[in-house]
């Protein structure tokens, strides 16, 4: 039934509860305005929706404008005039500072490749091993003794190795301050420019 009246008519034939009709025009007009309510709370909804994803895709591009001036624009500015630092008129601090991030690649080959380069080069205690237990820094060694140990005895367990990217990226950057190499061609590494502000 539409919103719009409906005009009941007796025929003379049956019966016509007058009471009876009215309740269930009222029902139908109360279902209309109902479903009426929630379709137009729906389009709200979607508006709503629509834009939070445009504020989010404008935040998004605000990111990217603010990093480009933080590792790029303020960086280059300050390097023409020789400086890593400046002060503002309001007193703010202006540093540039150099931003280290190394991780272990997805690929397992790549991964298997790392762990070998990091006990190459005697820096096997950052691994982490798990064999139905966690071992921590250090206990690269145990490790290997629980897995031989089950190896003799006829199991087979699965290990798995971590290092996490935190742990890393330390040693990345102490390496690369200390003038030694990290391979980029076996570990995710980056190196960019930071502009922090510090308020006064």
């Amino acid at each position: 039934m539409s919103v719009k009246q409906k005009i009941k008519t007796f025929t003379g034939s049956g019966s016509f509860d007058v009471r009876e009709e009215m309740i269930k025009d009222s029902k139908d007009l109360l279902d209309n305005v109902e479903v009426t309510t929630v379709a137009q709370e729906c389009v709200k909804l979607k508006e709503k929706e629509d834009e939070i994803t445009s504020l989010e895709e404008q935040l998004k591009n605000k990111k990217l404008e603010a990093d480009d001036i933080s590792s790029r624009v303020i960086p280059e500015l300050l390097a023409e005039q020789g400086l890593s630092e400046i002060k503002l008129a309001d007193g703010s601090k202006v540093a540039v500072k150099k931003e280290f991030r190394c991780t272990l690649p997805k690929d397992e080959a790549k991964r298997i490749a790392a762990y070998q380069w990091l006990r190459d080069q005697n820096l096997g205690d950052i691994i982490k091993n798990n064999i139905f237990v966690t071992f921590g820094k250090g206990e690269d060694d145990k490790a290997k003794q629980l897995l031989d140990l089950a190896a003799d005895n006829g199991y087979e367990p699965q290990q798995k190795s971590d290092v996490a990217w935190m742990t890393l990226t330390a040693l990345f950057r102490e390496r690369i301050e200390a003038g030694l190499d990290m391979p980029s061609d076996v570990f995710n590494t980056w190196i960019k420019d930071k502009t922090k502000i510090t308020r006064k």
